[in-house]
């Protein structure tokens, strides 16, 4: 789980210990999903895509624009790894709230941002019935691919879905499907 610190055109950003298990793991297999869940509405988006880090800069940036606890927790905490106990972070963090007090944090070099660009963006409708609603946007890798029965290619900067007006990549393609 990761906390979404920033969007926009180019993807989804979120902050972590490169060394992690999920640092490893994306390393290793550079491709994610974000979900959205909001289960009193019955509703979901779900956003996959390939992710990549970063610039140092950019990481650099957020990490110093956080409060200094946060900065120092970033330190402190080698996610994924055994620690004796709990005391051992609060000795931890105690030494460093005292080294850093009147000092900058250094960023840790294993520390630092990706982006998540989506390639599939879903936006999903439950019903009681268990026939829900499902809306899918892909980006087309393929323009001379066929697009299937229920595919429609996006032309226009605007869509009109009922009463609200929505902005819409055209670059990407339109499927609406129902199923449990």
């Amino acid at each position: 789980m990761v906390l979404l610190k920033g969007f926009g055109r180019d993807g989804f950003r979120f902050f972590t210990n490169y060394e992690s298990r999920k640092g490893r793991e994306l390393d290793a297999n550079p491709f994610a999903s974000v979900v959205f869940y909001w289960e009193p509405l019955h509703r979901q988006v779900r956003i996959e895509g390939s992710v990549k880090r970063l610039s140092e800069e950019e990481s650099e940036q957020y990490f110093h624009s956080r409060p200094k606890g946060s900065q120092i927790g970033a330190v402190v905490s080698q996610q994924s790894t055994v620690i004796p106990d709990r005391e051992y972070l609060r000795k931890k963090n105690a030494e460093l709230e005292e080294q850093y007090r009147d000092t900058t944090v250094p960023k840790p070099a294993y520390w630092g941002g990706y982006i998540l660009q989506p390639e599939v963006m879903e936006f999903w409708q439950g019903q009681t019935n268990r026939l829900h609603d499902r809306i899918v946007f892909r980006r087309p890798r393929d323009s001379t691919a066929p697009l299937g029965q229920m595919t429609h290619q996006g032309t226009l900067q605007h869509c009109q879905h009922g009463d609200k007006e929505h902005l819409v990549n055209p670059r990407l393609q339109y499927a609406n499907s129902q199923g449990g």
